[in-house]
């Protein structure tokens, strides 16, 4: 990731979204001045904060799939939440620092199966002497004889083991269980709010119990794999180096910021809008929150709101807010021409998803040039009389269009069918005529 220059970045993006070309550079930007801040000098290191960004547009046009892609490309902690989740502190509902708790938790799983990876071929040795055990349990210790005889048939075992003789074979192991009571606690806050870690608590305190499973070689060996594993990483590495991901790379994708806009209503139950902004604040701005793998600083985690601004503007925000995300883009809505692209061009194209999926039921999908156009055509439409929800409208009409096909494909074996105008046209016609139906189904 260190390496991808502006460019190279937003040419990764463009695999999977289409067009949005200001937004593309503006997290290009922003991801390419993380790698840059780390070259700094250390005095200088924690004073540059990062350019957060505002992204305004209408639904389904590629806000979060930009923020969602843009985390995988730098493997960074990233959570998507919705601002009107949030109340207010003192209201019931949760606070804004769980979104904090939250991404330190998705960290500390990225953080942990990496290691689990490093770990794996060590951990399928255990597992497998494990197993070797229970087939073949050492006999008392007599003689050398007898201990060569052992070795020589536990040899024999293993072959066939690795081979995979022995998968469906029983065996009986021990399973650890641990007694957790139920427990409610009555929080102005909510549960999640508080994140005391109360399992991990009364995990501690209750004695842990095993019981015996009989189970399948090919199932013991995944259990077995995984509590060895676990034995052999280092939880406080761990904790430690998810920490620090999230403080220098976690991004945190802030959806519906524009529905806790106070706007100019006055009448509208204005519990938390104003009061959520500012308890959104200080977390933006940058502060240190609780949580129970340790304190968490917020100062360069980066912060991408969006929302489609229909009623209000970001002006409406409040002024200290305004200032923390300095970088605003507009995104554009999609028509008729990006819709063709958006069916064929990414890699994960729905033309694309479509045509493997009939695949594994053995049948050849198809799609004509005039029956994307069509259905780019009438997602148009449909966007224009009912509601506009940008591409998500092809996901709706794809369904309806494929459904026969869908629901019939384990009868159509090896054969091989073309998508025409015609067929998108046929199966859609009623539906496109009836305005009032298609408020309902697409």
């Amino acid at each position: 990731m260190d390496g991808l220059t502006p460019k190279q970045i937003v040419k990764e993006l463009d695999k999977y979204i289409i067009s949005q070309d200001e937004a593309k550079r503006s997290v290009a930007i922003a991801l390419r001045n993380r790698t840059r801040r780390k070259e700094l000098p250390e005095e200088l290191r924690d004073e540059v904060a990062p350019k957060n960004i505002i992204m305004i547009g209408p639904t389904g046009v590629g806000k979060t799939e930009i923020a969602r892609r843009l985390a995988r490309l730098a493997n960074a902690p990233f959570l998507k939440v919705e601002a009107t989740k949030f109340t207010e502190v003192g209201y019931v509902g949760r606070d804004v620092e769980s979104m904090i708790r939250d991404l330190t938790n998705i960290a500390v799983a990225m953080i942990k199966q990496e290691e689990i990876q490093n770990v794996e071929d060590k951990a399928k040795e255990l597992a497998e002497e494990r197993i070797l055990d229970i087939l073949l349990p050492a006999p008392p210790q007599k003689d050398v004889e007898d201990k060569d005889r052992f070795m020589a048939t536990r040899d024999k075992l293993r072959k066939r083991l690795q081979e995979g003789s022995l998968e469906d074979r029983l065996v009986e192991i021990e399973v650890k269980e641990t007694f957790v009571p139920m427990i409610e606690i009555f929080s102005t806050s909510g549960i999640e709010g508080m994140d005391l870690g109360f399992s991990d608590v009364f995990s501690n305190l209750f004695p842990q119990k095993k019981r015996r499973r009989k189970v399948r070689i090919r199932e013991a060996r995944g259990i077995l794999q995984n509590e060895e594993a676990n034995k052999l990483i280092d939880m406080e590495q761990v904790t430690r180096r998810a920490i620090k991901k999230v403080e220098d790379s976690g991004i945190i994708f802030l959806d519906e910021i524009d529905k806790i806009c106070g706007g100019n209503s006055s009448s509208s139950p204005d519990v938390s809008r104003e009061g959520v902004q500012r308890d959104i604040l200080p977390i933006v701005e940058g502060s240190t929150v609780n949580t129970k793998y340790g304190p968490v600083k917020t100062d360069h985690i980066l912060f991408i709101a969006a929302g489609t601004f229909h009623s209000t503007k970001p002006s409406d925000l409040i002024p200290e807010l305004q200032g923390r995300f300095p970088i605003r883009v507009e995104l554009t809505s999609l028509g008729e021409e990006e819709f063709k692209r958006i069916l064929t061009e990414p890699r994960n194209a729905l033309i694309k998803q479509y045509i493997a999926l009939m695949k594994t039921e053995d049948v050849e999908l198809r799609f004509e040039e005039d029956a994307i156009s069509e259905i780019a055509s009438i997602a148009c439409q449909v966007n224009e009389q009912t509601e506009n929800i940008g591409a998500r409208r092809l996901h709706t009409i794809l369904e309806k269009v494929l459904e026969e096909i869908s629901f019939s494909a384990p009868e159509l074996k090896n054969k091989k069918i073309n998508i025409t105008a015609d067929y998108v046209k046929e199966r859609l016609s009623r539906i496109t005529k009836d305005k009032d139906l298609s408020k309902y189904i697409l």
